[in-house]
């Protein structure tokens, strides 16, 4: 309790390290998860609830908008009163959304716990890699951002497979329960050892905070109605309508000494560029993980059961790479380790979207270990970037922008994947699966590109 109460020195001694590490793990995995986790069940869901599929989808959309509309607005509040005073209530907040969410009686009452949910969510989401800048000696800091990498990757990839573990033995509210036991454990153990951090004590900018409300929420709104044809006009009209408030805001955010939306850290060359290579990557990895499914269903005529066995050895190969590609981060530059990553990632996805037409289990596997590997070792030098370029008074801001990099790419990789496969209807099963797969080694080459470019700007 002493250590957790300290002021933040470098690092926090070696077993409230571990444990702290251990809460922060355990808080990420179910934050991240159940962005993806509801998908496998919402025909289920609409069912039991007795509403169209299209209205259950609302389920997944209100908790994605709620993360990233209020990510950086929890970042700022965190670097105003310390990391604990938002980490600690976002976790308890999560944790009893999650039971609403499975005693919601409806539609309407679900969709309003899942917001809430949300909120929690991005109050642990919007500090977790903030914390490691001081739960870590600087010496070994990548090792810290890696295992946080590590919990962020594995989790994203591994939801539509523990959803579909879940639903195998239990009902959709199971989806959201499990969360209890682990997010008490989760919320017990911070408490104990995660550290102060400093408090600036400015003031919380409200204007801003809803003016980044406004556009991040109506960009991600937007961009999910980008794959329904029915609704690309709407979804088109949302997303000028994001782009006009984003430029109000950042107009605003210019003229702030401590900006909610940190566009002076963006003046800092290796942190541009580093937040340019997260979204360029997770927008990558994002359109392969939703091309390859139709893929392996629609080509190969393949069950769901076998792809997502197939899917495994990605996040498998993420999990190896991961706490190497840390240790590697503490003793050569990010930008060359984070530049290579993306060019293995853009060959094994390059390899996959010319395998032949008849492939074995083992022609695909070896292909996807391969992009893993590549992903896994650009994530952890990229985040170590992010949260060292930053002055570490601004870690929370810092922390921030990441998380917003990585749910920004997610959802521009995903609507890029649902505008091909609307554009080249009727071309075959195979076609808008492989044109997705060009768009991510392009967006895998850009991404690798600009973390280079850090190594010449000192990043």
């Amino acid at each position: 309790m002493a250590a957790a109460l300290a002021p933040p020195h470098d690092g926090i001694p070696p077993r409230e390290r571990v444990l702290a590490m251990i809460a922060i793990g355990l808080a990420m995995t179910m934050a991240v998860l159940d962005g993806a986790i509801v998908n496998v069940a919402l025909p289920v869901l609409a069912k039991d609830l007795a509403v169209k599929p299209a209205d259950a989808i609302f389920v997944v959309n209100a908790y994605q908008v709620a993360v990233t509309a209020s990510l950086l607005p929890f970042a700022s509040l965190g670097d105003i009163f310390g990391f604990r005073r938002v980490y600690l209530p976002g976790l308890g907040v999560f944790v009893a959304a999650s039971l609403a969410c499975a005693l919601a009686p409806n539609l309407g009452f679900l969709i309003a716990a899942r917001i809430v949910q949300g909120f929690g969510a991005a109050a642990v989401m919007s500090v977790n890699i903030g914390f490691v800048r001081f739960i870590y000696p600087h010496r070994i800091i990548g090792q810290g951002v890696a295992n946080v990498a590590l919990v962020v990757a594995v989790a994203s990839a591994a939801g539509p497979t523990v959803a579909a573990a879940i639903l195998s033995v239990a009902d959709w509210p199971w989806l959201f329960l499990v969360n209890l036991p682990v997010g008490l454990l989760a919320l017990a153990v911070a408490s104990k050892t995660l550290p102060a951090t400093p408090e600036s004590r400015r003031r919380f900018d409200g204007p801003s905070a809803v003016l980044n409300a406004l556009t991040f929420g109506l960009l991600i709104i937007g961009i999910d109605r980008l794959g329904d044809a029915d609704g690309q006009a709407i979804g088109a009209a949302e997303i000028a309508a994001s782009l006009a408030f984003a430029v109000v805001f950042v107009r605003r955010q210019i003229r702030l000494p401590a900006p909610l939306l940190p566009v002076d850290l963006l003046r800092i060359p290796a942190f541009a560029l580093s937040m340019a290579t997260s979204v360029c990557a997770f927008s990558a990895q994002m359109a392969s993980y939703v091309a390859l499914p139709f893929y392996f269903q629609d080509v190969l005529h393949l069950s769901s059961t076998q792809t997502g066995f197939l899917m495994t050895p990605w996040p498998i190969a993420i999990a190896l790479m991961a706490p190497v590609s840390g240790r590697l981060a503490d003793r050569y530059p990010p930008g060359l380790l984070g530049g290579a990553g993306l060019a293995v990632l853009a060959l094994g996805i390059a390899l996959v979207a010319a395998l032949p037409a008849n492939p074995t289990t083992l022609d695909i596997a070896w292909r996807l270990t391969l992009c893993g590997l590549g992903f896994g070792l650009f994530q952890s030098p990229n985040n170590r970037v992010i949260v060292t370029s930053a002055p570490r008074e601004r870690s929370g801001g810092a922390s921030g922008m990441q998380s917003t990099a990585r749910l920004t790419g997610q959802s521009l990789g995903a609507a890029l994947v649902a505008v091909l496969f609307g554009l080249t209807h009727g071309l075959g099963p195979g076609k808008p699966v492989t044109l997705s797969l060009c768009v991510a080694v392009a967006l895998s080459v850009a991404g690798g590109c600009a973390s280079v470019l850090r190594r010449q700007r000192g990043g």
